[in-house]
């Protein structure tokens, strides 16, 4: 009875692929950052839900290889989504492992899908390593490489146009048939359109994603290269040692304006002297003060006297002097005396 109570309360396929849907839809429209926790969590929780559901799926063996999509029933058709489900998922994983892991744990997952939807002619289109393979060794064909490369890049242009195409009128019709199947209001022939056409939408996604990732992951290695052959460059052991270098002109400048000027002062006037008084060589401080205070105030005062006397005689004459030659100025007119030549 407990075993049939667990049995009971474990979750259906159809409720973990439904759920995983909804969370992945909700972190698509979500407006806050794919790095942010709130988002991690649902992509986590997502992935977790996915990957019951895979193992529940390989369990109950649903599907076989040599069948054809048409063989399988109406309900079962969406559980072919989902590793193409796992691989958009797991591209949006941040932070908890390297890139370069995740993004080959997302090819992985999408080459499973298409490999199965391939097998099951769910549509028309041609395999990505099918696609890239082409006979390197034949040397007629490594002959014309760049026009090859021009004709495979216009082709695959015009596919990627083709694909855009069909997946915007893929999910036109499936917008309209959305509610119906979801209400369960939907007849089997309906169902049926809905789980094809939405595999149809995730066989274009999973093409594009692919290629993306393929370029990625070549840019990815490229990087880890580089660094690599940079970080063995510059080893420690092997670069040469920094030699240290001056300006000549900074050096002239610290030896007259800087600290290396070499007679900068030690030492104060004062700190001098003390020194010098603590050696005995001279008298105190205030004593040289006193002493040098006396004779120093009387020669100064017994040479300030004659300058001052020589100074107002020097100014009298001067006086006298301009007052002379305004007198004459008044007496004889501007240019008398200067006229021997005026005929």
């Amino acid at each position: 009875m407990a075993s049939f109570t667990e049995e009971m309360q474990k979750p259906k396929l159809r409720e973990l692929l439904e759920t995983g849907i909804e969370l992945l839809e909700e972190v698509e429209a979500a407006t806050q950052p794919t790095g942010s926790k709130p988002i991690q969590e649902k992509v986590r929780k997502a992935l977790k839900l996915l990957e019951k559901a895979s193992d529940m799926l390989s369990q109950l063996d649903l599907f076989s290889s040599n069948e054809d999509w048409e063989e399988i029933a109406s309900a079962d058709l969406k559980y072919l989504m989902l590793p193409a489900l796992k691989g958009a998922l797991t591209l949006k994983l941040v932070g908890s492992s390297k890139r370069l892991d995740l993004l080959q744990d997302a090819r992985e997952h999408f080459m499973n899908f298409l490999t199965q939807t391939h097998n099951y002619h769910v549509a028309d289109f041609q395999l990505p390593w099918a696609q890239s393979s082409s006979p390197e060794g034949n040397p007629a064909a490594t002959s014309d490489a760049q026009e090859q490369n021009l004709v495979a890049m216009a082709s695959q242009r015009q596919t990627k146009i083709q694909r855009y195409k069909q997946k915007k009128a893929v999910e036109q019709r499936l917008s309209s048939l959305k509610s119906a199947v979801e209400s369960g209001q939907a007849d089997d022939e309906r169902v049926r359109e809905y789980y094809l056409l939405q595999l149809r939408r995730w066989i274009s996604i999973s093409l594009d994603e692919i290629e993306s990732i393929e370029q990625e992951i070549e840019i990815l290695r490229e990087r880890e290269s580089l660094g690599e052959t940079s970080a063995s460059r510059s080893s420690p052991e092997e670069r040469p040692p920094l030699k240290p270098f001056v300006l000549t002109r900074s050096v002239a400048q610290a030896q007259v304006f800087g600290a290396g000027y070499p007679s900068l002062a030690t030492m104060t006037v004062n700190d001098w002297y003390e020194q010098r008084q603590k050696s005995e060589v001279l008298p105190p401080l205030q004593e040289a003060e006193k002493q040098a205070s006396t004779p120093e105030t009387l020669t100064v005062s017994e040479q300030e006297e004659p300058d001052l006397e020589q100074k107002e005689d020097e100014d009298e004459n001067a006086h006298h002097r301009m007052q002379e030659w305004d007198d004459w100025k008044d007496t004889h007119p501007r240019g008398y005396g200067n006229r021997q030549n005026m005929g």
